[in-house]
C-alpha cells in the first residue's frame, strides 16, 4: 500500500513537545515519525505537513484545507479546535458546527480521514471549566467520526497517556515518548506496519501534598499565567511559523537530509532578499 498522507491542524500535528534540531521548525512529532514508517513500508509513500502551532479552527480551515485537498491525498489527518477551547468564552456549538463542515469537506475527497479527540487535562481544579468543554467537544468528535466514517484515534481514552512521562512541561503538548506512541497508534489504526520501539512506562509515584501544592503553583505561574497573558496580548507563535513540509516529500529519501536541503534553500533565499533590500 502506498499513497499521500497530509497532516492538517495545529501544534498537535506540527510536533510541538518533540524537539529535534534536524527537522523543520526544530520539532519532529508523531506525524513525521509515522511518515518515516510509511516510507519504510513502501518507498512510494509521500507526505506533507501543513499544521502550525497555536492556530484556531477557522485558521486551519482557511489556511490549510484548500492546499491539502489540492494535493489529492489518500490519507488526511485532521486535528483542530483545541486552541478554540482555551478561549474563556468558547462557543462550543459554533466550534462543533465549523468542525463538522470541515470534516465533511475532507471526507468528500474520498481520502481516509483520521481525526482525534482532545486529551482531557489531568491538572489543577482551575482547569475544570476547560475539562468540561473538552469532554463536550470530544463527544461531538466521536459522533461525527462515526457518522462520516472517519478513522478515530480516541486520544483521551488511551490510558497510557495518564503517565506524565508522555507529556512536556506545559502539560498541553506530548513529549517525545508521547509523540512516538501516538505515531504507533495512528499507524496501527490505518493498517500500516511500523518498527517503532515503545518502551515500558515507569509508574508515576504520587508525591506528598506539599510537593503537589508547590508543583501546581509553579505550573500555574510558569505555564498557565504566561499563556493567558499572551492570549490577552493577541500573541501567537503560529503567526511567524511556516508549515514544516508544505510540498509532498518522499520520507524514504531521508527526512533529515530533505530538511537540511530545505533549510539551505531558505538561507539562500534570505541572503538574496537581503542583497535586493540593500540595492
Amino acid at each position: 500500500m502506498s499513497g499521500l498522507f497530509v497532516a492538517v491542524g495545529d501544534s498537535f500535528s506540527e510536533g510541538v513537545g518533540d524537539p529535534n534540531l534536524h527537522y523543520p521548525n526544530q520539532v519532529r512529532g508523531w506525524a513525521d515519525r509515522m511518515a518515516r514508517q510509511l516510507g519504510r513500508a513502501d518507498a512510494r509513500w509521500r507526505y506533507a505537513n501543513l499544521a502550525i502551532r497555536s492556530k484556531f479552527l477557522d485558521q486551519v480551515v482557511d489556511e490549510q484545507l484548500d492546499a491539502a485537498i489540492a494535493m489529492q491525498p489518500t490519507h488526511i489527518s485532521f486535528c483542530a479546535g483545541g486552541n478554540d477551547l482555551l478561549s474563556l468564552r468558547a462557543d462550543l456549538d459554533g466550534i462543533t458546527e465549523r468542525y463538522q463542515a470541515a470534516l465533511e469537506r475532507l471526507v468528500a475527497t474520498g481520502a481516509e480521514v483520521i481525526v482525534f479527540t482532545t486529551y482531557e487535562p489531568r491538572a489543577s481544579r482551575l482547569l475544570e471549566p476547560l475539562v468540561r468543554r473538552v469532554r463536550t467537544f470530544n463527544a461531538a468528535i466521536r459522533d461525527l467520526a462515526a457518522t462520516h466514517d472517519a478513522t478515530l484515534v480516541d486520544h483521551t481514552r488511551m490510558d497510557e497517556f495518564d503517565n506524565r512521562g508522555l507529556w512536556s512541561m506545559d502539560r498541553i503538548h506530548m513529549s517525545r515518548p508521547g509523540h512516538k506512541r501516538m505515531a504507533a497508534a495512528v499507524a496501527e489504526r490505518i493498517g500500516v506496519p511500523h518498527t517503532l520501539k515503545i518502551r515500558d512506562l515507569v509508574p508515576f509515584e504520587q508525591p506528598g501534598w506539599r510537593h503537589i501544592l508547590r508543583t501546581e503553583a509553579q505550573f500555574v505561574r510558569d505555564e498557565v499565567v504566561p499563556l493567558v497573558q499572551r492570549r490577552l496580548r493577541g500573541e501567537y507563535e503560529g503567526d511567524t511559523t511556516r508549515p514544516k513540509w508544505p510540498e509532498p516529500i518522499h520520507p524514504a529519501d531521508g527526512m533529515k537530509r530533505l530538511a537540511a536541503e530545505q533549510a539551505a534553500v531558505d538561507r539562500r533565499l534570505q541572503a538574496w532578499g537581503e542583497v535586493l533590500h540593500r540595492v
